[in-house]
């Protein structure tokens, strides 16, 4: 029997791991980035066509590669950072495993131009899966010139599954943004379809960041630092006013590489405990420099999952650091017992006498519990105050009671009937007549409707985000953008990364009433907005339907209108407290019981609960 074991082609090995380097093309953009800031380059341009798909275009002014290294570079395993195992301990450069520029040749049609500063002539070669198919001698700038057409042009089942431009472009913008926070003393620059969405010149760390999200960043942060053995910390945490559901930016840098750490997440987010409502995120950049050998970060391909050797030492300084921060700027409450600067006490009055402490008289003999304890200062005709009590509407002593008071009415018109009602609907039974005589709104949250077979419980807030919900997904189904126009445009301001994404749903946002206006650099003039969100931040609500489009993906029409339908429905939603008539309720419960699914919201979460007659029988022991 012959041998079955043997070894796989460079082309066939090079496939297999362009699929877990390359998944994408913000994959390419990524380590070609990182190959640039390895080389040097205090320069990097950054080009893609049709969101990576047709072209992506790096360029840069490092050191450059010969003749040899050029063709070498795109060999597997072949690398310039590390040469033995012992570098793996100390690795203080992006890339070292030396298969990014194989894995991308072997899936895309790639041509390379790269001159090093002391050579005349540079070196032009094209790949194209695995294959070189042209090598020669050119003219070119000093640096490396990267251009990666056709990606996935021979694996077409991975490029069917690409998702859509706009979904493409902004996880590029991701990787790039990752990329541009970690190394703020290079010049970034970065085209989509030949318009300029970032242009980021060297900066410090803190100017880098409101570069890249917006100088409305600039009130939002407090900065951190602190160093010592183990790890050298810096960087900036959002104030807690900040805190949001969506949208905050939250980053890791572990010696100049973007990493993702559940963990120390936990230990900045744990800082902010009762500063910040349940559920809210606040932005954070933390930049952390430690020991290379006391970090293993060969785990994944992505290398974006890092082990740290003190983990739990380095939590606990990140946690303390974090809360320092809040404390120094005022953001966690403090008692300040410093009494240096108040003023002092004279020790003379106006006229120069001394000033003497007041004379204060007291009873000795007084004992407040001997006398409360004598009965014979009890107040006389104590019955009446049971007889108030009795008379406050609240505890009638039977129904049949006479009382003025509007609440006993109420109490008692909620009460359900003493004849058993027919056998009917259940909604016809919960919503009775028009008045809301059947229903009773208990602890500002909840509807309170006696059926048939019990007590129906429907959660006032859920119940209204569910029709507002049906509502304004029929209105688009409908096609109708009917939208309601603003007095005064309110400007919105989004990131480069933001505004793609919006652009990428500006169809759907139409659909759903919002009518806005392109002001350019990344603002726009939100100049209508849909009916029935009175009271709520146009902006905000906008700056909430991006980010979970972002989320999301924008690739599915339906998925992202339900999405947008949901943030409308919950932002426009009735809160809880809010107290509701008679006439409310019922509106509100006949529009909910009309709805394809009323028990839940479009999130899951349950809307109404019944309590059957059997349970209250069980309550009384019976």
């Amino acid at each position: 029997m012959s041998d079955l074991i043997h070894l796989l082609p460079d082309s066939v090995a090079n496939q297999i791991a362009a699929g877990e380097v390359i998944q994408r093309p913000a994959s390419v953009v990524k380590e070609l980035v990182e190959n640039a800031v390895d080389a040097g380059a205090t320069e990097i341009h950054v080009l893609v066509t049709d969101a990576g798909k047709t072209c992506i275009q790096v360029v840069d002014n490092g050191k450059g590669m010969s003749e040899t290294d050029a063709r070498l570079s795109f060999e597997r395993h072949a690398t310039s950072k590390i040469s033995q195992a012992a570098d793996l301990f100390a690795l203080h450069t992006m890339g070292f495993r030396g298969e990014a520029l194989a894995s991308i040749a072997a899936v895309a049609e790639v041509e390379l131009k790269t001159r090093r500063p002391e050579d005349e002539l540079g070196t032009r070669i094209c790949i194209a899966g695995s294959r070189v198919t042209e090598q020669e001698p050119a003219a070119c700038s000093k640096g490396s010139n990267f251009a990666v057409k056709n990606l996935f042009f021979n694996v077409p089942a991975r490029r069917k599954f690409l998702k859509s431009n706009a979904t493409e472009l902004n996880n590029i913008l991701a990787e790039f943004e990752r990329l541009a926070l970690v190394n703020p003393h290079i010049a970034f620059h970065l085209y989509s379809n030949d318009a300029e969405l970032f242009n980021l010149p060297a900066a410090s760390m803190h100017q880098r960041i409101l570069a890249v999200f917006g100088k409305k960043m600039d009130r939002e942060l407090l900065e951190i630092k602190v160093d010592t053995t183990l790890v050298k910390l810096s960087g900036y945490v959002g104030q807690p006013e900040t805190s949001r559901k969506k949208g905050s930016h939250q980053y890791f840098f572990a010696n100049g590489r973007y990493m993702r750490h559940p963990y120390f997440h936990r230990a900045v987010m744990d800082a902010y405990e009762k500063l910040i409502p349940v559920g809210e995120q606040v932005s954070y950049f933390v930049y952390m420099d430690v020991d290379p050998a006391s970090l293993d970060i060969n785990i994944h391909p992505t290398k974006t999952e890092i082990k740290f050797e003190n983990e739990q030492a380095i939590w606990q300084i990140l946690s303390a650091v974090v809360r320092e921060a809040l404390g120094r700027f005022s953001a966690v409450p403090q008692i300040d017992f410093d009494v240096t600067d108040m003023p002092s006490i004279p020790a003379a009055g106006p006229t120069g006498e001394p000033v003497r402490p007041p004379i204060i008289h007291y009873d000795p003999t007084y004992n407040p519990f001997r006398q409360a304890a004598d009965r014979s200062h009890a107040p006389r005709d104590w019955e009446k105050l049971y007889a108030d009590l009795r008379h406050d509407g609240r505890h009638p002593t039977s129904p049949d009671e006479p009382t003025d008071d509007p609440a006993s009415a109420a109490y008692k018109e909620a009460e359900p009937a003493t004849e058993e009602p027919s056998l009917s609907s259940l909604y016809d039974d919960a919503v009775g007549d028009d008045t809301g005589s059947r229903m009773l709104q208990y602890a500002g949250r909840f509807i309170v409707c006696p059926v048939h077979s019990g007590i129906l419980l429907i959660d006032q807030r859920r119940a209204h985000i569910r029709v507002l919900f049906q509502r304004c997904l029929r209105r688009v189904a409908e096609g109708h953008t009917a939208s309601q126009g603003v007095l005064f445009p309110e400007i919105a301001t989004f990131s480069p990364s933001e505004a793609a994404v919006l652009r990428g749903i500006s169809d759907d946002l139409s659909a759903v009433g919002f009518d806005l206006s392109d002001l350019g650099g990344g603002s726009y003039a939100i100049n209508g907005v849909p009916p029935g969100i009175e009271g709520q931040s146009a902006v905000g609500l906008l700056a909430d339907m991006v980010h979970t489009a972002i989320e999301k993906g924008t690739d599915v029409k339906e998925e992202l209108q339900q999405s947008l339908a949901l943030t409308l429905a919950n932002a426009s939603a009735i809160p809880y407290g809010q107290p509701l008539a008679g006439p409310e309720m019922v509106r509100l419960v006949r529009d909910l019981l009309a709805c394809p699914t009323p028990a839940y919201t479009p999130d899951g979460l349950p809307v109404m609960s019944l309590i059957d007659d059997a349970d209250i029988e069980r309550l009384f022991g019976r």
